[in-house]
């Protein structure tokens, strides 16, 4: 008789992995992301116990929208799709919704567009919140770990 396996946190050794996010749709991205910081392209997948990896997001800034393209001078794949898109924050007092469109957030945060699409896919608890700290996201091509050896996310994994 066969037992279902059930991985532990003190078993879980996490690998680490780069992706070139330059040119790649944003939802399309996210979903390969959050699969793989949640441990699901593993054959030890436990819901209960964060088996997932770290991934290092290279020119996080470069992310893309679907849709028409536009011109503009510092993004350059600016799409009609990202000025439709809202992010709303609240600061928690009576009128402190703000409100923004995609580029807006782009020329303030480059990078929180990205962590936003990854955030709303992992799960709402603490679990998902440790999930999402293994999501490193660097604007530019240089990254500061080069100590943890990253590799390059397999074919299979990416969009």
């Amino acid at each position: 008789m066969s037992k279902t396996f059930m991985e532990k946190n003190e078993t879980v050794k996490p690998n680490w992995y780069t992706v070139d996010a330059d040119g790649m749709i944003v939802g399309r991205l996210a979903t390969k992301l959050a699969t793989v910081l949640m441990g699901k392209h593993k054959a030890t997948y436990t819901p209960h116990v964060d088996t997932g990896d770290y991934v290092i997001v290279l020119n996080a800034d470069r992310v893309r929208f679907g849709g028409r393209e536009l011109a503009h001078k510092d993004h350059p794949y600016l799409t009609e799709k990202m000025l439709r898109k809202e992010y709303d924050t609240y600061s928690g007092y009576p009128g402190g919704r703000r409100v923004q469109n995609g580029l807006e957030l782009w020329q303030r945060h480059p990078e929180k567009i990205l962590s936003e699409a990854v955030r709303r896919m992992l799960p709402k608890n603490k679990l998902g919140d440790k999930m999402l700290k293994k999501l490193k996201l660097v604007v530019g091509t240089e990254h500061n770990f080069q100590a943890q050896k990253p590799q390059d996310l397999p074919e299979h994994l990416l969009p």
